[in-house]
């Protein structure tokens, strides 16, 4: 999936041209890592990710979604939800084009000591979420809490924060953001 994620990367970039270089002063993002996430040597964070696409602006369920043809649905089976991550922590997502949504709604699973990553998320709006089984380290501002199951978080999005399973098992929770940003 890391020359998925490279090459959607790249074709964004170029359909709005804006040069590597221009996305790296926008993002905040060396151009040497766009560079390496574009050839699909290195997969970056759900965070570092995120904070590449801050700088186009694209949210991560826009990315993910962006070949699809958005439908107008009422139901969703399982296997009908998108995934807009990889690795140790999968987010898969109610609907496939969120663009003049209000919310965004996510079934979400960190393997044990996945997380967001090094960098904390921050961006417009609100988020919750409630732990279904195992163990979540959620960090905002300054303040840190484990959950198990559960229990819940819910907090404005703008200020930092970051996910982290502490536990020895997959920790899965549903958590929702609005207006959709992730």
């Amino acid at each position: 999936m890391d020359q998925e994620i490279g090459g959607r990367l790249r074709k964004i970039r170029e359909q709005l041209g804006i040069s590597q270089r221009q996305l790296a002063r926008q993002s905040g993002v060396a151009n040497a890592t766009i560079s390496q996430v574009e050839a699909g040597k290195i997969n970056p964070t759900v965070s570092m990710l995120k904070k590449i696409l801050d700088g186009i602006p694209r949210s991560l369920g826009e990315f993910f979604a962006e070949d699809l043809q958005p439908q107008e649905r009422i139901f969703f089976r399982a296997n009908e939800l998108i995934e807009i991550a990889e690795g140790g922590v999968s987010y898969r997502q109610v609907g496939v084009s969120l663009a003049n949504k209000s919310i965004q709604l996510l079934k979400e699973c960190y393997q044990p000591g996945a997380g967001t990553g090094k960098h904390e998320l921050t961006h417009e709006g609100e988020e919750c979420g409630i732990v279904l089984s195992g163990r979540l380290e959620v960090t905002v501002g300054d303040e840190v809490a484990v959950l198990g199951q559960g229990d819940a978080y819910y907090f404005k999005s703008s200020l930092p924060h970051r996910f982290r399973n502490t536990g020895n098992e997959a920790c899965e929770l549903i958590t929702a953001c609005s207006p959709p940003s992730f």
